[in-house]
């Protein structure tokens, strides 16, 4: 087995060379830049937490990662299908503060007026709360 495989630099783009077996089953890519991924993800941690936490079991449990796409392609559907809810319910919030993300170099810090009318969209119309892991106890951050 190589332990290191070619790829190809195509059009600003690299692509692996061999596709997937046929028997794997397709699955859509979640098609976002960084900005918007980074915009939702703190919603996508609540939302696809139980998709997420069996991906990584999986990958702890296992050398083979052919053993963990069934988890992977849920995890992936999971995200699309949150891109997707995020677009008909605060499509305008979002891209309000994925955009200011993407002006400013990622800096949340500089974009928290975007990010609150972002957060209580999804929270009224999603019903989804951005919650920071291990978070001291207090106010967080994100509402000062």
């Amino acid at each position: 087995m190589a332990t290191h495989r070619e790829g190809i630099f195509v059009e600003g783009l690299w692509v692996e060379k061999e596709s997937l077996d046929n028997s794997i089953p397709h699955v859509d890519e979640v098609g976002a830049t960084s900005a918007p991924l980074l915009s939702m993800a703190y919603f996508f941690g609540s939302a696809c937490k139980d998709y997420s936490e069996d991906f990584v079991l999986c990958k702890n449990e296992s050398q083979d990662p052919r053993k963990c796409l069934k988890e992977g392609r849920k995890v992936t559907r999971c995200a699309i299908d949150l891109i997707e809810k995020l677009k008909l319910n605060c499509n305008k919030s979002w891209e309000g503060h994925w955009k200011c993300l993407d002006e400013n170099n990622q800096m949340l810090e500089k974009c928290r007026p975007q990010e609150k009318v972002f957060n209580d969209c999804v929270f009224q119309k999603l019903g989804l709360e951005k919650v920071i892991p291990d978070a001291p106890e207090g106010k967080p951050i994100h509402l000062k």
